[in-house]
């Protein structure tokens, strides 16, 4: 159900701008759509954020993995089990930039023998690691057509990416890897039946509109070839607010064009936001200290307290004839 679903949604998204374009409402698609999508990213990146960053963190969570520090003759694990500032930032490095709490994901499974063993998910990390890098060399080679040059940083990760021609033009080898490990993503959800049980729309989703436009840049830039100098300049308008839709680009563009600015709408709401979500988590930033330091709750407001003493003067007769001790006789007759 949820694939369908979610797979239905994609064809209605992919024939929204196709028959936009044949309709004449390349204004539309190209200038007010991506504008609207930017402002929804950005509004909803701030709700996120602000709500996250509201929400009480009164006990220090950390989720840990490596030995504590104790004793000083027990060595401890300063990034895995940190202590300090500087221990929480290289672990968040760790996190960002090798996903280190999903290289250390196993699957459990029920040997024939009735035993339980684990195993390493080491081809779901990969994937991972493939997709989010391939994912984000990709965004920085299209910074060159929102620049009037094309920056230093972006043609050196082109020089590496396209190593190779593909006929007339450079292939890059992000392109492939990045249709290879979502495919693998899609398939793993569909092979296994205990992650395509929990799976929902809302999981297959993103994957399926991810996949479309990884794969309608690789149709535009390999088979239907768009007008490079239009789209160019049909970014550098909508980034200096001065917008121009040039004739011409192609069908295949404002189809990808369509589909990311759906995905920029999408992410704030969605489960995407695990990456800006993960600098606010209280079980990655908060360093274990709580052998060190006394953390006093500081969302803690003033509550009325009834002491005992005060209770003494108010009951002190009575407990006196149920036998009680008191700390002060002089209210048994009060």
């Amino acid at each position: 159900m949820g694939v369908g679903f979610a797979l239905l949604m994609i064809v209605l998204l992919i024939l929204i701008p196709y028959i936009g374009v044949m309709a004449g409402g390349e204004y539309i698609l190209g200038v007010f759509i991506p504008y609207l999508a930017f402002a929804v990213l950005i509004a909803g990146l701030v709700y996120r954020i602000v709500s996250w960053a509201k929400s009480p963190v009164p006990y220090r969570i950390p989720t840990t993995c490596g030995q504590q520090k104790t004793h000083d003759w027990i060595k401890s694990d300063q990034v895995e089990n940190p202590t300090t500032t500087l221990g929480v930032w290289l672990r968040m490095a760790k996190e960002v930039f090798l996903f280190r709490s999903l290289f250390r994901n196993t699957t459990a499974k029920i040997t024939e023998k009735g035993h339980i063993t684990y195993i390493w998910e080491k081809w779901l990390w990969l994937a991972a690691l493939l997709f989010h890098y391939s994912f984000f060399i990709i965004i920085t080679r299209h910074l060159r057509l929102f620049t009037p040059e094309t920056p230093w940083l972006v043609g050196f990760l082109e020089g590496l990416d396209g190593f190779f021609d593909f006929g007339m033009y450079t292939f890059y080898l992000t392109d492939l890897l990045i249709l290879a490990a979502l495919t693998y993503l899609l398939i793993r959800r569909f092979a296994l039946p205990m992650v395509r049980y929990v799976s929902l729309a809302a999981d297959y989703f993103p994957l399926f509109l991810i996949l479309s436009i990884a794969g309608s840049g690789v149709l535009m830039k390999y088979f239907f070839r768009a007008d490079v100098a239009g789209v160019k300049e049909l970014a550098m308008g909508l980034i200096s607010f001065q917008p121009v839709v040039p004739v011409g680009i192609g069908s295949m563009f404002y189809i990808h064009l369509f589909l990311v600015c759906v995905l920029l709408a999408y992410f704030p709401f969605s489960k995407l936001m695990h990456g800006p979500g993960l600098f606010l988590s209280p079980t990655r930033n908060l360093a274990n200290n709580s052998r060190i330091k006394r953390h006093i709750n500081p969302w803690n407001y003033p509550v009325k307290v009834h002491t005992y003493q005060e209770y003494e003067e108010e009951f002190g007769k009575v407990m006196k004839a149920a036998g009680l001790p008191l700390d002060d006789e002089a209210n048994a007759t009060k």
